[in-house]
């Protein structure tokens, strides 16, 4: 494959179940190996752990936060060094760049011909991912906390930040907002959401030119550094895990986090029955005045590697497949927004599903979007610590950028 310029795939459907006739769960057979490369939280995980229940794999599974890091050189040996890549849609696009993954269209026709087509993401005509779950951040907010404050659940960021300031002077929590603003790529995944929010534009119109040095930019950013300042003082090494942590300890009362952590948030682990019982899951805040929600839409799912032999792609999609059966979501019905028949949504899926049909936008999946989000995650953090300016920090990162992608060719 070449670097592609256009990608279409399955964001829109995060309130679309499928029908698919995924295997039934009895005499799966993969002869080969079955090597998964992914994220680490439960719902990609009960389908690894699916996966590997199939007789003859030889099945290994490395759930790790930094899939992203280490997944185009461990793709690019050969033999690639997994055979699964579970990604979503910006871990994506740097496989399809490099050629790292095969087309699936031949597997589907003679395995799994059911899929629907909404979760076949197509790319210049060829299948080359198969999507299970949606996602997206959204608001987490304690009904209590809010009531004891004397405010209406928040619908826009300006209203969040009046919630956070009425929280705090009233003595009920200091840092009453979370979000993942982990220096890094959920730093970057933070401002993309409220760029887009805001209504900005990544790039130049029919380039790869960089185009978020500007007033929207600026507001982006003020708005970040304002909910910061109601945030723990360590924010910037918060990610998932450290957000989901903080709320189930009762440490927060508006939280803007994944949907896939819904499902563990609201079970009877980890926390406590005040906690759980007022916790409300509903669609991300706009800002600026905008009717766009400041999140973008996500679907996670499997890959497979092309620098692998026929027999371990064939042993790995069928494992895959299996690891996304009907038992699997239902005994797991809780941990996603599962695009299958069999899943019922919940609780847990309502933010989700408000954000999804409330004109949220996807995530650009354009090759160069990468080298972008790479860029605000490293060069945003000194303007979040109050070091410099938004212009400044802005200009950063178009700099960045722009060595980035000249240096791989996008930009002349």
């Amino acid at each position: 494959m070449t670097k592609f310029t256009k990608l279409m795939g399955a964001t829109a459907m995060a309130v679309t179940m499928g029908s698919a006739a995924f295997a039934d769960g009895h005499g799966c057979v993969a002869e080969g190996r079955v090597s998964i490369l992914s994220n680490d939280f439960a719902a990609v995980n009960a389908v690894s752990a699916g996966a590997g229940e199939c007789q003859g794999a030889d099945f290994s599974h490395n759930a790790t936060t930094e899939h992203r890091d280490i997944q185009v050189a461990a793709l690019t040996a050969n033999p690639a060094e997994y055979t699964v890549a579970v990604v979503a849609n910006s871990s994506i696009v740097a496989l399809l760049n490099e050629g790292l993954i095969r087309p699936l269209d031949d597997l589907i026709a003679e395995h799994a011909p059911d899929i629907p087509m909404n979760q076949r993401i197509t790319v210049d005509g060829q299948v080359v991912a198969i999507a299970f779950m949606a996602n997206a951040q959204h608001l987490f907010y304690r009904s209590d906390v809010l009531e004891a404050a004397g405010v209406e659940p928040p619908t826009t960021y300006e209203e969040v930040l009046a919630a956070a300031e009425a929280i705090r002077s009233q003595g009920l929590m200091e840092n009453p907002f979370i979000t993942n603003t982990a220096v890094g790529w959920n730093l970057g995944e933070e401002f993309v959401n409220m760029y887009l929010g805001f209504g900005g534009a990544f790039f130049e119109p029919g380039t790869a030119n960089p185009a978020v040095n500007n007033e929207t930019g600026v507001a982006a950013l003020e708005m970040m550094k304002a909910l910061a300042e109601y945030s723990d003082p360590d924010f910037l090494t918060f990610a998932s895990n450290e957000t989901a942590a903080e709320w189930e300890a009762g440490n927060a009362a508006l939280g803007f986090m994944w949907g896939s952590r819904g499902g563990p948030i609201l079970d009877d682990e980890g926390s406590t029955e005040e906690i759980t019982s007022t916790t409300v899951l509903t669609g991300a805040p706009t800002v600026g005045g905008g009717d766009t929600p400041a999140s973008t839409l996500w679907w996670d799912g499997f890959t497979i590697a092309a620098n692998i032999s026929d027999a371990d792609a064939e042993a790995s999609f069928i494992a895959m497949v299996h690891g996304m059966r009907d038992e699997v979501v239902q005994a797991n019905n809780d941990a996603a927004v599962w695009l299958s028949p069999a899943y019922v949504p919940g609780p847990a899926a309502a933010g989700v599903a408000a954000t999804a049909t409330t004109g949220t936008k996807p995530y650009p999946m354009i090759p160069f979007m990468g080298l972008m989000h790479t860029a605000l995650g490293n060069e945003l953090a000194e303007f979040m610590q109050g070091e410099e300016s938004a212009e400044q920090a802005l200009a950063d990162v178009e700099a960045a950028y722009i060595a980035a992608a000249t240096e791989q060719g996008f930009i002349q």
